[in-house]
């Protein structure tokens, strides 16, 4: 026993507890026991966390190989196919693997991203090899084959790609390795994988020389890079592009006009209150606007025309971003009041299409509402076009009258 053991042991009880309240060192501190506690209790429970993550994680990676196994099997894809349909859902952003079944895009995304993996490791005959087992695997799949969107402005698209350019449309390529002059073509065959133009001009490009494309569509242009999977003569293959660039942007004047107008809201879809029942189903004073039907047209007046971009006055209350039914003469009133006093009759145009509010603020009569056409062809555009000259050239006449005038009058 030593000595410290028989010093503690001689101390009274009063002693003793006196000694412990005054105790404050040691080797660990009480608070500093306490920290140390909650730091490792902290760190067991970030453990704790990631192995669940992880668990979770692992159990959804097996339910989602065992849900594209199962689709595969289902759909009688082969071991090559299993394979090339797995590599293109890793060139995806598809959090479960087994959504390629159901997504179209995704597999047109993927399938060519493996084509151009393949022509820049493989060269052009596998490419051509694999681009002939995708068309195949589509089928498979049951994707309907997409030459193209027939009409691009009734759907504006969130992203558009170069797989929406339809057959027939005139394309603009130049070359990415030098600034030659661009070259012409027109769009022969376009699908979920590669895209087909004719030239005007024969012309010899390996595969995999970088182009650059530009299409005209609408009021807008559209420019992307690619690569060519092939070439002979006045016929290119070119791969697809999910990165589409808007570099231009037409311009219009803005011509003052004074245009009747039928303006209506027209969203995509919306909700109607129930009908009532009982005594109050034949009231006569009950809104119209409940019941379902067409779209409850306003009178108003186009101001201002500009090709596809109108302003609009109307007492119609709506936001930026809306869609609304524009219906308007495209041929002023004095014009046919004109002919109406000289004995003469014009048939009247009415334009009617879908339009986007673009900006609106309140005026006296009700609102001014700026509204872009997007439902229009070329064709549509450069009618429009024609119209805004022929009232711009009407303006400036009549400007040019005044100031006759007023010279003439020495005012």
């Amino acid at each position: 026993m030593t000595a410290g053991t028989e010093i503690i042991l001689g101390l009274t009880p009063i002693q003793k507890w006196q000694a412990a309240n005054n105790y404050e060192g040691g080797y660990i501190s009480e608070h500093w026991l306490t920290l140390t506690c909650l730091v490792v209790l902290m760190g067991l429970l970030i453990l704790l966390y990631f192995v669940i993550k992880t668990h979770q994680k692992t159990k959804r990676q097996a339910q989602s190989n065992s849900l594209f196994s199962e689709y595969a099997q289902k759909k009688g894809l082969s071991e090559r196919e299993y394979d090339i349909l797995l590599d293109a859902v890793s060139k995806t952003n598809l959090k479960e693997k087994e959504s390629i079944f159901s997504v179209p895009r995704a597999f047109s995304i993927g399938a060519t991203a493996i084509v151009q993996k393949t022509l820049e490791l493989h060269g052009a005959e596998a490419a051509k090899q694999l681009i002939s087992e995708l068309s195949f695997l589509r089928e498979k799949l049951g994707f309907q084959k997409q030459n193209s969107a027939t009409n691009l402005s009734a759907e504006k698209p969130n992203k558009p790609d170069s797989r929406q350019i339809p057959p027939g449309k005139k394309l603009h390529i130049t070359r990415r390795e030098n600034d030659a002059a661009d070259i012409e073509s027109t769009v022969v065959d376009n699908n979920d994988v590669q895209l087909t133009i004719k030239l005007t001009m024969s012309l010899e490009s390996r595969p995999g020389e970088k182009w650059c494309v530009r299409y005209y569509f609408g009021a807008s242009v559209w420019e992307f890079d690619t690569s060519v999977l092939s070439c002979q003569n006045n016929i290119m293959v070119l791969s697809h592009s999910d990165n589409v660039r808007f570099i231009n942007r037409r311009r219009f004047a803005r011509v003052p006009v004074n245009q009747p107008t039928y303006i209506a809201q027209f969203p995509f879809d919306r909700t109607l209150p129930p009908k009532e029942t009982g005594d109050n189903k034949n009231d006569s004073t009950t809104d119209s606007k409940k019941e379902w039907g067409p779209p409850d047209f306003v009178p108003a007046a186009v101001t201002e025309l500009a090709g596809p971009g109108l302003r609009i006055e109307a007492p119609l209350d709506v936001n930026v971003g809306d869609r609304v039914l524009v219906i308007f003469k495209l041929d002023e009133e004095d014009e046919n009041a004109d002919l109406q006093r000289n004995g003469t009759t014009k048939n009247i145009r009415i334009v009617e299409d879908i339009g986007e509010v673009r900006h609106t603020k309140a005026v006296e009569n009700g609102f001014s509402i700026a509204v872009e056409l997007t439902g229009l062809s070329d064709s549509n555009i450069n009618e429009l076009v024609r119209a805004t000259n022929a009232a711009s050239l009407k303006v400036n006449g009549k400007n040019q009258d005044i100031e006759e005038l007023a010279a003439v009058q020495g005012v």
